[in-house]
């Protein structure tokens, strides 16, 4: 399945929106404090990703098993020390509630974190080619 994103921005006018599965979904983000560029850095939509992807995968996993959940907090984190520089110390917990022991809840935590995409992505490494117009 392919995913897309897409950010067309000028002076404060900046516009995102993602595909995927055929389906277009806009998002609302600002224009930066300058009225440039974007009000949210690509750092904070890394770590957004890292927790929206782990707490859709815990509904999914918990789903497959007959567990339904209640509340899923995640916080993901990380730090970047200058530009141009990778992320490092990058960290991530969950805390569920659901109708399952609290045993069972641990162990859907801990499999869905073998299961989660952009966890592993990460993990694995990814080469990013920029595509040229000629």
């Amino acid at each position: 399945m392919k995913f897309s994103a897409f950010i067309d921005s000028k002076e404060d006018n900046h516009s995102v929106k993602v595909i995927s599965k055929g389906v277009t979904k806009e998002l609302q983000v600002g224009s930066g404090t300058d009225g440039f560029g974007s009000a949210i850095n690509g750092g904070e939509f890394l770590f957004l990703a890292v927790a929206t992807c782990f707490c859709n995968d815990l509904y999914r996993e918990a789903k497959k098993r007959g567990i339904t959940l209640e509340t899923v907090r995640v916080e993901a984190s990380g730090e970047f020390s200058a530009e141009g520089e990778p992320g490092y110390n990058l960290t991530y917990s969950a805390k569920v509630e659901g109708d399952a022991p609290k045993e069972e809840l641990n162990r859907l935590i801990e499999e869905t974190d073998k299961v989660a995409e952009i966890h592993n992505t990460l993990r694995k490494g990814v080469a990013v080619t920029l595509l040229k117009d000629d």
